[in-house]
């Protein structure tokens, strides 16, 4: 019968123990472990939300950065001058230049065939590449199938400028820009520092303009017979220069002291102050002598690489005087 079935667990026992007394459930649950939350659908594989994640990735990857976008150059590499006009007024400007790209099957106007002759007369290597090649090249920016490739402008040392007048035998002068931010303006005072025969440009290593395709562009090839050198603190490489025998002049626009009434006839380090802010309170301080450039009531200050401009002519004037 049913009820007298001597099968095992057939017939229920008291029994003082709590749970199953047969099965596995009981006894092994310990043992086993949960496969975890459920995926989202982007994470699996044959999902359509997976794919669709996937493309979108690809997408972004193709687009420019927002560096790029604003024009900066990739940290540790090659600049690069992008643009018809902007390529052409780079080689005629002088900036040195290692590689010209050009876009097959482009249509040659009269400015990419002068920047085709112009490269090749100064031995530019003039490459063709597709297009997909130069947009990958500089980020996506607005290339119109002409790209100029820049070589990292190679700096020298604060200290080195002082060998550079020496050898020169010539009274040292040097320009000192306190982190001066724009390129253009970075590039025209150490175009007015060759035109007046300054022994160098320092410029500081961070939060500063860099010798980039921009600056050299305006320095109309000024940049390649000027050293540029950077320095880690521009306070304490004054406190070096002041050490050396130069007088360290900060320009100021509210100095009591006009800058043509500075006797620089020795040697000199005319320091530049940033655009808008002026002269950092520490490198104010290190100057031996702080002066402003004379201007009508009606302006409050000028561009930073005008004041090097004008300071830089004063300092000629005073020197071929003497």
């Amino acid at each position: 019968m049913a009820g007298n079935s001597k099968r095992k667990g057939a017939m229920r026992k008291t029994s003082s123990k709590k749970g199953p007394g047969v099965g596995s459930g009981g006894k092994r649950a310990r043992g086993l472990k949960g496969r975890g939350p459920t995926p989202k659908a982007s994470e699996r594989d044959k999902h359509p939300a997976a794919r669709r994640a996937k493309s979108a990735s690809k997408r972004s990857a193709r687009q420019p950065s927002k560096a790029a976008a604003k024009g900066r150059r990739r940290s540790g590499g090659p600049e690069y001058v992008v643009g018809r006009n902007a390529v052409l007024e780079a080689l005629v400007g002088g900036v040195p230049a290692t590689a010209l790209y050009v876009a097959d099957r482009i249509d040659n106007d009269d400015r990419v065939k002068d920047a085709i002759r112009r490269a090749s007369d100064v031995g530019v290597s003039v490459l063709e590449a597709p297009r997909g090649e130069l947009d990958r090249l500089v980020d996506g920016l607005p290339h119109q199938g002409v790209v100029l490739q820049v070589p990292e402008y190679e700096y020298a040392h604060p200290d080195d400028l002082l060998d550079v007048a020496a050898r020169a035998l010539e009274p040292a002068l040097l320009v000192v820009l306190d982190h001066v931010t724009d390129p253009r303006n970075l590039g025209a005072a150490v175009r007015s520092a060759a035109a007046f025969g300054a022994h160098g440009v320092v410029i500081p290593e961070r939060r500063a303009a860099a010798m980039s395709a921009a600056a050299w562009k305006t320095s109309s090839g000024a940049a390649a017979r000027v050293p540029i050198a950077r320095a880690t603190n521009i306070s304490r490489q004054l406190a070096v220069y002041r050490k050396a025998g130069l007088l360290v002049v900060g320009l100021d626009a509210r100095a009591d002291m006009s800058v043509d009434e500075v006797d620089a006839s020795g040697p000199t380090a005319i320091v530049i102050g940033a655009e808008g802010a002026g002269l950092s309170r520490l490198v104010r301080e290190g100057c031996d002598v702080v002066a402003g450039i004379p201007m009508s009531d009606t302006s409050e200050s000028l561009n930073a690489s005008v004041a090097a401009g004008i300071a830089l002519y004063a300092v000629s004037q005073a020197r071929r005087v003497d």
